[in-house]
Order: structure tokens, then sequence, then C-alpha cells
């Protein structure tokens, strides 16, 4: 069983940045791989990021390529989410999720979810 819990959503302007980190509980953080998901208002949920259980792998959407970054500390147990350039369309409630296998860009693949950070973006 992994808890998760997001943090270091907010308001920000367009252009800014925002971290998002993910503190997982349990001593097997490493034994999973890491997504972030969003889900803006109407529409559907959609991965961000994901990387794999050493972080020597990472997937991101077309959406936000060259913008953001997923990174983990396994020490820590937390996965991060760097955004930057941030755009009014990239407001969403963010989610982190764990699968106990490689990484995945799929919602469906992954085992446990945090209750996620709402990260607003202004014009």
């Amino acid at each position: 069983q992994v808890q998760l819990v997001e943090s270091g959503g907010g308001l920000v302007q367009a252009g800014g940045s925002l971290r998002l980190s993910c503190a997982a509980s349990g001593r097997t953080f490493s034994s999973y791989a890491m997504g972030w998901f969003r889900q803006a208002p109407g529409k559907e949920r959609e991965v961000v990021a994901a990387i794999s259980r050493s972080g020597g792998s990472a997937y991101y959407a077309d959406s936000v390529k060259g913008r953001f970054t997923i990174s983990r500390d396994n020490a820590k147990n937390t996965v991060y989410l760097q955004m930057n350039s941030l755009k009014p369309e990239d407001t969403a409630v963010y989610s982190c999720a764990a699968r106990g296998s490689g990484s995945s860009r799929y919602d469906y693949d992954y085992d446990y979810w945090g209750q996620g950070t709402q990260v607003t973006v202004s014009s």
C-alpha cells in the first residue's frame, strides 16, 4: 500500500513557475514508477509526465515538453514536477500516481493516487 500526498499547487500568472511535490509513504518507493496527471473542468484526465523507478527515463505529453520536468528523489520518497512558462491552459487539478511496475502514460495502469492539488494560471 502506498499513500501519496501532493503539495505545491496555487495561483500563478502566465509565464510563471510552480514546483509540485508528491510525497509517498512506505519504504519501497523506488519500486514504483510514478506519473503526474491533470484534469481540467469538463475535460478528461490526461497524462502530464511519467518517470521510471530509477528516474533514468521520463515521458512527457507534447503539450508540456520543454516546459515541465519530472524528477524523483528515492531517498526522500518524493517525486517532483517543475512547471515553467505556465499557460492558462495548464489550469487543472494535478495528481500524482504510483504503479508497481514500469512507467506508463495511461492512467488505468496506475494503482495508487493522491488527492490532487489545484494549479490555476491567470492570463
